[in-house]
């Protein structure tokens, strides 16, 4: 599909509002501490970084991991970090200090491609492409319960607000799992879509839990009652999305994906309403607490914070207007290498 055949949105932004400069390689993950105050974010230069966000300070590099890091994650409370790495190990963090509580744990077999705290921060856990889900004490840094075998590469992990549920991608499905350590079940199985990659990525449960959002080929929108999609997917990419992030009012998604765009929708009517421009490849994306900015990381140590626009006709003081877009490199797939991926 052609840039020509999709309605473009009329802010096309191409200026960042500051960059971050700390890692040395991709970044692969960005988590936003609850306050608002700080970020930390994952990198395969075997680093992670704990940022002040208020004046874009690098606070503290956070050594530990042997292998590059592809996954972070922040409790609810701030307490607690958590990070996973190429080479299929996990460790633990001081929230406050960034302090290492725990040595590498041997987690998984594969790389640990992405891990959610609960709501209550009691468990961690933690997804891989060697197919396994763990849950872990996050009192103890112990397995709780049996790994549980989803059939498939796992490329995402998300609890509901509620905790009640967890939903997790494969390849060709979305599954929800009632996480009961006693017994977990899955509960449902959604079908996705599948014209540009047999990997679905990102998944984002709105506030109230009542949709959930899950991106790959495109965005599809799920009710949580009854587990059907609502209307049809949302058009706009032109190759697989492989992040997705919610603001914390419900009201917008930023999508980004191979075909090196970032998009910002609007929920109420799935309109996207602007289109940022890096200069590299974005890889992972988030929003601040406020929802003003959203922070991405990418390629070549590539971390920036972009404002959110106000509306999808304004024009931005002190922002550049794409008047045209150019092809770039498509990012490597997900199935290199941990060699390839560190390169």
């Amino acid at each position: 599909m052609a840039d020509s055949d999709i309605a473009q949105p009329n802010i096309r932004i191409t200026k960042p509002r500051r960059k971050f400069k700390g890692h040395e390689k991709l970044i692969a993950a960005i988590a936003v501490f609850p306050d608002g105050r700080r970020m930390v974010t994952a990198s395969y230069d075997k680093i992670l970084c704990l940022w002040d966000l208020e004046n874009g300070a690098l606070m503290k590099k956070m050594e530990g991991h042997r292998g590059g890091v592809e996954a972070v994650a922040v409790s609810g409370d701030g307490k607690l970090i958590a990070s996973g790495g190429l080479d299929g190990e996990l460790l633990a963090w001081d929230g406050d200090t960034g302090r290492s509580l725990t040595q590498a744990i041997r987690g998984h077999s594969e790389r640990i491609t992405s891990l959610c705290f609960s709501p209550d921060r009691a468990v961690l856990a933690t997804v891989s492409l060697d197919k396994i889900i763990q849950f872990w004490r996050t009192d103890t840094w112990q397995i709780q319960g049996h790994p549980i075998n989803s059939g498939g590469e796992i490329s995402c992990v998300r609890y509901s607000p509620s905790g009640e549920l967890l939903a997790i991608s494969t390849p060709k499905h979305v599954q929800i799992w009632d996480p009961s350590l006693s017994d977990p079940k899955c509960v449902a199985q959604l079908s996705v879509g599948d014209l540009f990659s047999t990997l679905h990525f990102s998944l984002a449960w709105s506030r109230d839990g009542t949709r959930l959002f899950s991106a790959g080929s495109f965005i599809q929108e799920w009710d949580t009652s009854t587990w059907n999609e609502v209307g049809d997917p949302w058009s706009g990419h032109t190759d697989t999305i492989y992040a997705i992030a919610l603001n914390s009012t419900g009201t917008l998604i930023a999508s980004t994906s191979y075909d090196n765009y970032l998009r910002l929708w609007r929920l109420s009517d799935r309109q996207n309403i602007a289109v940022f421009k890096a200069p590299g490849d974005i890889y992972c994306i988030t929003f601040s607490i406020d929802g003003n900015y959203i922070l991405r990381g990418g390629y070549a140590a590539n971390l920036a914070e972009w404002a959110v626009p106000g509306g999808a006709n304004a024009v931005l003081e002190g922002y550049a207007l794409d008047v045209g877009f150019s092809s770039f490199r498509v990012p490597p797939s997900p199935h290199l290498s941990h060699s390839e991926l560190a390169k």
